[in-house]
Formats: structure tokens, C-alpha cells, sequence
């Protein structure tokens, strides 16, 4: 885990996770059409961009994106980028090559197919599975298989202090096996570490 430093005015943690943590993107959504409905909006078919607000959905192949407005761009490689805005967005996408999907909840996002770049603001939650990450400011790369989050002050009121992000919250169960008196099979590596919710951090049910 490796921490980096920001302004000292807002109260940050950083943290890097290496692959084991994340796998990548579903690689093949960029070879499928981008499909949208909203209630509104305004959509220019040369140059292939678009503003749409009031219950957006944009899919691409396994990627969904749900919002209150999205601004949104097809690039040159068929690639989705889009800013989102709601309360709260949702972001869904298939791992390449895996069972299951990867997804993140934020007040917004900025997401950048050509990069396979995610960038989630304000009680953002970055969730694979049942490993789960929490915090104001949630940066994910699915082309380099690291993400990095800081716990910066919010802009958005929290009820209490459960709900407050300026601080990065994740919980490590123990490997299993590890506990006193726990013997490993012979020829058996230990199960790999794992970042699991506790119900301090998990997402608000919908």
C-alpha cells in the first residue's frame, strides 16, 4: 500500500491496491453500440455527444450508467465518456475475463473509456463482489488494475458521522488458516487477502 501526500487544508488518505484487488474491464463493450433513454435532452448524431437529464441510463455492452443528467461522448475508438450527476449515480461493469461485476455509487462521476479511467466524487463507493472501498474521492483504472482514494473533505451534508468520507474506511478480514493453532494443507498457498464491507461502510439499500 502505497500513501501520497495532497494540500494540507483537506484531511486526506491515499491508498493503492495492486491487481490482486480489482481485475479489469470488460474489454469487448467498446466494440458495442451506446444505447441511452432519459426524459430529456439534446443529442448531436455527427458528432456523436449528447446532454440528457431526468432518470438517464447510458449502456455500453456490460457498462451501465445511471444518473439525474450525463454528458456524454462516443470517442474514436467507440469508447463511452460521460460526467454524471445524481443522488446518487451508479456505475456497473463486467470484469474482463471473471465472474461478476465492478461497481461505484457517488454524488458524481467522471468516466473516461479511452483511458478505462472512473473518477467518483462525493460518498463514493467503489464495490467488487463483497470487497468494498469508501470515501469522498474514489479513482479507479481498469488498464493499470489500481485505484487510489482520498479522503477529502465532502461537499455534500452528512447526517452524522457515519456518513461522513473524509476519511478512507475499508475493513481486512484474516486470511484463513492464519488464526493460532490453524495448520496449512500441505502444497496449499494461503487464500489471498481480501477487502470485505462491514456495515458501517456498506451502500444505502435501494
Amino acid at each position: 500500500m502505497t500513501c501520497l501526500s495532497t494540500p494540507l487544508r483537506s484531511v486526506v488518505a491515499c491508498v493503492l491496491l495492486a491487481a490482486a484487488c480489482i481485475a479489469h474491464a470488460e474489454k469487448a463493450d467498446r466494440e458495442k453500440p451506446i444505447a441511452f433513454t432519459s426524459d430529456s435532452g439534446e443529442v448531436n448524431y455527427e458528432k456523436k455527444t449528447g446532454v440528457l437529464t431526468g432518470n438517464v441510463v447510458i449502456t455500453q455492452g456490460t457498462l451501465t450508467i445511471k444518473a439525474n443528467r450525463i454528458d456524454f461522448k462516443q470517442n474514436a475508438d467507440n469508447s463511452l465518456s460521460a460526467i454524471a450527476v445524481g443522488n446518487p449515480i451508479s456505475f456497473r461493469q463486467k470484469r474482463d475475463d471473471a465472474d461478476g461485476y465492478y461497481e461505484g455509487w457517488a454524488q458524481r462521476a467522471e468516466y473516461d473509456g479511452a483511458k478505462e479511467q472512473l473518477e467518483l466524487f462525493d460518498n463514493a463507493i467503489l464495490k467488487r463482489g463483497t470487497d468494498e472501498i469508501r470515501s469522498n474521492f474514489i479513482s479507479y483504472n481498469s488498464a493499470t488494475e489500481q485505484f487510489k482514494a482520498e479522503g477529502r473533505p465532502s461537499t455534500t451534508a452528512a447526517p452524522d458521522d457515519s456518513g461522513r468520507n473524509d476519511r478512507v474506511r475499508g475493513v481486512f478480514q484474516p486470511k484463513e488458516g492464519t488464526g493460532p493453532g490453524a495448520k496449512s494443507a500441505p502444497g496449499k498457498a494461503a487464500a489471498p487477502l481480501s477487502l470485505t464491507p462491514s456495515g458501517e461502510i456498506a451502500p444505502a439499500k435501494k
